[in-house]
């Protein structure tokens, strides 16, 4: 499914999905997708989704919308397009459909995926004994690069939720309160503060928007909520 994914200064502040025939862009509160700063116009662009092609219109807006750093007028999008908006960065995904469910089935922990064929020479009852086990992903996502890691919330309604960090932006927070992204580096994890005029803190300590080196057992809050960096590997 197509989406957008919104940066400012290379740090991603939200992602938001194509579901719509229509989404539209503006600073104004009732746009889909909504960026509150002065550059953008109230109603600045549309994004109009026909079969699985979108097409970026400029509402004539004040400063202009650009693509991979020229202006545009309309213009249908490619996969990996760079959309500017002021200071902001919109990226345009349209991943082929079997990446999308892989996806979705990692943002949402505890969803059985059906399982993928066996493998030549797989033993004939692996994928019977896996299928039960909604942690049958975590043994693959061990081999993944500079280990693996999650958040585990310990505090509020989800208190005991772990959310594994597999992608290689995750914002964490409440929209307009405060809002943190924990980006994945070949170092290691970083945190940063993107959004809201309440700090996240790591360890007691009120975390800026430039990046922090996250250690495994680091506290974070964020917007009242207590939440434990684990990483492993």
């Amino acid at each position: 499914m197509p989406k957008m994914i919104v940066s400012i200064d290379g740090v991603v502040i939200k992602e938001v999905q194509l579901t719509k025939d229509r989404t539209t862009l503006g600073r104004r509160p009732y746009n889909d997708i909504v960026i509150d700063n002065l550059a953008v116009s109230g109603e600045h662009a549309v994004l109009q989704l026909t079969g699985n092609e979108v097409f970026l219109e400029d509402l004539n807006s004040t400063n202009g919308t650009y693509v991979n750093g020229k202006a545009v007028k309309k213009q249908l999008l490619q996969n990996n397009d760079t959309v500017e908006i002021g200071k902001y960065k919109i990226k345009f995904i349209n991943e082929a459909p079997g990446a999308t469910f892989e996806k979705t089935m990692i943002i949402k922990p505890g969803m059985v995926p059906p399982m993928p064929p066996a493998k030549p020479g797989a033993p004939a009852g692996a994928a019977p004994a896996a299928a039960g086990a909604p942690a049958a992903a975590k043994p693959a996502e061990a081999g993944a690069p500079g280990g693996t890691a999650s958040i585990k919330v310990l505090s509020g309604a989800a208190a005991g939720r772990e959310v594994p960090l597999v992608k290689v932006v995750t914002t964490i927070g409440k929209p307009g309160v405060a809002v943190a992204a924990i980006t994945k580096r070949s170092h290691g994890f970083v945190v940063a503060h993107v959004e809201g005029s309440n700090k996240p803190t790591l360890n007691g300590t009120a975390i800026g928007p430039e990046p922090v080196t996250l250690k495994n057992g680091d506290m974070l809050e964020l917007a009242g909520t207590q939440m434990q960096f684990l990483q492993v590997g």
